[in-house]
């Protein structure tokens, strides 16, 4: 009996030892098996799935690309996924900087997400999403077969602290929910001056500020540390605004993908932050500036609306003229996205004076987030709506070629020929109301296309200032010195105001 038993047993682990042997031999490529939980959405799911790692140990969920440093990501759009189901991602998803077939093998922490895109930029970590647990596991693109992952967590957005000088507006907008037919709302952060609450009759002049790319108007929390509302003597309202949308950042100007952001901001939530606060109702106290992106979005304004705004200081704009578009001509024939006129591939982005971002994979990365990227952005801002509801393709994403028709239609928000075409009547109203400072090695090769505008300014006879600073960047270019000629000016300005 108890040889058989052991003869038994011997076999038993012969056909185990002989299963391990075949599965070591015949390892199974790396893929991901995902499914959610019914208890978090009991809805079929159409979307965009994405699993995301990243070499850190950490059990936060990313909020997207570094776009210096990126860190593997892979998707997959679904129809009518049902709760409970599996899916997969694997070898045929989208992938970048790689496909999943080349992923380097390490350790990585693993996270799923799933994007019900319903407005916020991130297609990460935006209140209702759907992720899973971090998992921290050893991957080898050929060896480590399927990896599963249960998405049952909800992304819950936390609510912006207010303190006594800093308070969180967070308004209704009637005419972007009409526009996009879902309920949209107007944000901003608003810094108090230090003598709001002992001088209750006291009215300000507003400094309105738009981040740049990936800011949001909680850049005001972190700003009261600094007293922003004292300019050079002067107390202003300091009013950090909120440029982000779906498509990245919606600059203010009103389009047929993001809607009548500038109006909403005009007529909604500028005459709301007026009343709450008691800024002055005098377009000469009202006051722009930005950096970036929110450099163009605070010359736009001044621009588009001169007879509401009393100055704009814009520091490293984007492309003001599209004639240089970071080192491109929209405008010419045959000019590609991707190559230069050697064929050689197109930087986006440099750090001292080498490159070190290019276009065709900056387009790649976009391709896999969806939604939120910097250059779609501005798609979505000067292109028209597509007959598939989308912003009309500026470029071929495969071959990087450029659509002159799409072009051609950007130029109402090419900025240097709004002006020239409209200098009869914008001239006189915004004489003494324009400054503009870029650095003379900007980091986006953005420099070009203000020394275009300079040059449009200089020849139409305005009084504009437009500085090229030599040797500055895009990091670096405001400095205490600009800073405090900057103010200098508010301040002055602020001072020639009629007092209600």
């Amino acid at each position: 009996m108890i040889g058989r038993t052991c003869a038994r047993v011997t076999a038993l682990l012969g056909v185990v030892l002989f299963l391990s042997t075949a599965v070591a031999a015949d390892p199974r490529p790396l893929e991901f098996r995902l499914r959610f939980d019914k208890a978090q959405s009991d809805k079929p799911f159409t979307g965009r799935v994405y699993v995301l790692l990243t070499k850190q140990d950490t059990k936060t969920l990313p909020g997207g690309f570094n776009w210096f440093q990126p860190e593997p990501i892979f998707a997959r759009d679904v129809k009518d996924w049902q709760p409970g189901d599996t899916i997969s991602i694997g070898a045929d998803s989208l992938g970048f900087p790689k496909k999943l077939a080349e992923l380097p093998a390490g350790t990585y922490s693993i996270h799923a997400v799933m994007d019900f895109d319903r407005g916020d930029r991130s297609f990460t970590t935006a209140d209702g999403n759907i992720h899973s647990a971090p998992l921290r596991k050893e991957l080898d693109a050929q060896t480590s077969g399927p990896v599963e992952l249960v998405l049952d967590k909800v992304y819950r957005a936390k609510a912006l602290p207010e303190s006594e000088r800093v308070k969180i507006v967070d308004i209704p907008s009637k005419l972007l929910s009409d526009f996009h037919k879902r309920p949209v709302r107007l944000r901003a952060g608003v810094v108090l001056p230090k003598s709001f609450a002992t001088d209750p009759k006291k009215q300000y002049p507003a400094l309105y500020v738009i981040p740049g790319f990936g800011g949001t108007h909680a850049g005001a929390i972190g700003a009261v540390a600094r007293n922003p509302t004292e300019i050079a003597g002067v107390e202003m309202l300091y009013v950090m605004l909120d440029p982000s949308c779906k498509h990245g950042h919606h600059v203010f100007a009103d389009s047929d993908n993001n809607g009548p952001v500038g109006q909403a901001l005009i007529a909604e939530l500028i005459p709301h932050i007026e009343k709450e606060y008691r800024g002055m109702r005098d377009p000469a106290a009202r006051f722009l500036t930005g950096h970036s992106s929110g450099g163009w979005s605070s010359l736009w304004l001044q621009v588009t609306y001169p007879d509401f705004f009393g100055g704009v200081w814009s520091t490293a704009p984007d492309p003001v003229d599209f004639r240089d578009f970071q080192r491109i001509n929209l405008y010419k024939e045959g000019e590609n996205m991707f190559t230069d006129g050697d064929g050689k591939p197109r930087p986006i982005a440099r750090r001292q004076g080498k490159p070190v971002l290019y276009y065709k994979p900056f387009s790649d990365m976009e391709v896999v987030m969806g939604h939120g990227g910097q250059l779609a952005a501005f798609e979505a801002v000067f292109s028209a709506r597509g007959a598939d509801h989308r912003p009309k393709p500026l470029w071929d994403r495969t071959t990087g070629k450029i659509d002159l028709d799409v072009a051609k239609s950007w130029e109402k928000y090419d900025i240097r020929l709004v002006l020239e075409r409209n200098w009869k009547t914008l001239g006189p109203k915004l004489a003494g109301k324009l400054h503009v400072y870029m650095g003379g090695d900007d980091t986006f090769y953005l420099e070009g296309a203000t020394a275009l505008l300079k040059d449009s300014l200089k020849m139409l006879g305005s009084d504009a200032e437009v500085e090229i600073i030599p040797g500055k960047d895009h990091g670096n270019l405001i400095d205490q010195a600009l800073r405090d000629r900057i103010h200098k000016q508010m301040a002055e300005a602020a001072k020639r105001v009629k007092k209600e």
